[in-house]
């Protein structure tokens, strides 16, 4: 009797495809969820990746020139109309707010190193949000996904013990394949959620470190443009 079952057992297919096939609607659905949900994950991290580089290669590059001597009006001149990057952009706003403050006669209005200074910290928080847009996506799969497998799982369980009841057999033919298409569905819960909880940490901690450099720059600009207009 047990030769027969682990014969009848052996002539089962568990791959990943046919356990898919085999399993019933709802825990198909999961399973279409979660993979969609780690592809959905993995283009957000390959693109962070991509722009973050291209942000700390912009910031760079326009903090060079920044720091070359040269006169900021000049800088500003350049870039004013095309701003390639984030640092440029925040160097922009505080630029535009400094020629709106200056009065005819080349006096500044009162008040016009802070009205700088709130110019260049919301362009800072429009860079942030842009930053960390699509790491709430991470986030909620990393939160949720294990969890959406598990209900997954639970349901093929029910199922697989459906199953054992109508057939009033519990030999290991009749329960493994039940079994099996139920746990794939944790496996892919998992699969979705462990990128994206690690991914979620390490862009989340790259994306404060590149708001750092932007919250600095834009500080030493203000002290830079305090001081000629105390000169």
């Amino acid at each position: 009797m047990e030769t027969e079952v682990l014969v009848t057992v052996q002539t089962i297919d568990f791959s990943l495809l046919a356990l898919f096939w085999r399993a019933t609607i709802v825990v198909k659905i999961v399973m279409i969820i979660l993979i969609l949900a780690s592809f959905w994950s993995w283009s957000i991290i390959f693109q962070k990746f991509i722009n973050f580089r291209i942000a700390r290669s912009n910031t760079n590059r326009f903090e060079s020139a920044f720091w070359s001597g040269d006169p900021l009006d000049e800088l500003y001149e350049k870039i004013k109309d095309k701003p390639r990057g984030s640092a440029e952009r925040i160097f922009v706003a505080g630029m535009m707010e400094w020629g709106r403050s200056q009065r005819s006669d080349g006096q500044m209005i009162p008040g016009a190193p802070s009205r700088m200074e709130r110019s260049m910290d919301v362009a800072i928080v429009r860079e942030h949000e842009k930053l960390n847009r699509g790491l709430t996506f991470l986030a909620t799969v990393g939160s949720i996904a294990p969890f959406v497998g598990l209900f997954g799982t639970v349901w093929g369980i029910k199922n697989a013990f459906e199953e054992i009841a109508i057939s009033q057999s519990t030999n290991l033919a009749v329960v493994a394949p039940g079994i099996a298409e139920a746990l794939v569905a944790t496996a892919l819960g998992l699969l979705a959620a462990i990128p994206a909880v690690v991914f979620y940490n390490k862009l989340s901690s790259d994306s404060e470190q590149i708001i750092s450099r932007y919250d600095a720059f834009a500080g030493e600009f203000s002290t830079i443009l305090s001081r000629q207009l105390e000169d």
